[in-house]
């Protein structure tokens, strides 16, 4: 977990042509219910699947 967020899954930026893995998986986790985006992170160059913690699950 980084920042209140848990990373599901990371993919590297240079993806083929007209490719989206990553919005993708995050379409996927999303229709199972789960809140996830996605997100650059510029010091590894790559895509991240992230759900943001609650509140209330990361207090307890």
């Amino acid at each position: 977990m980084m920042n209140g967020r848990v990373v599901l899954e990371r993919f590297p930026a240079g993806g083929p042509r007209g490719s989206w893995p990553a919005e993708e998986f995050a379409r996927a986790r999303r229709s199972e219910g789960q809140h996830a985006e996605v997100v650059m992170d510029l010091a590894t160059d790559a895509f991240l699947v992230i759900v943001r913690e609650c509140r209330e699950r990361a207090a307890a």
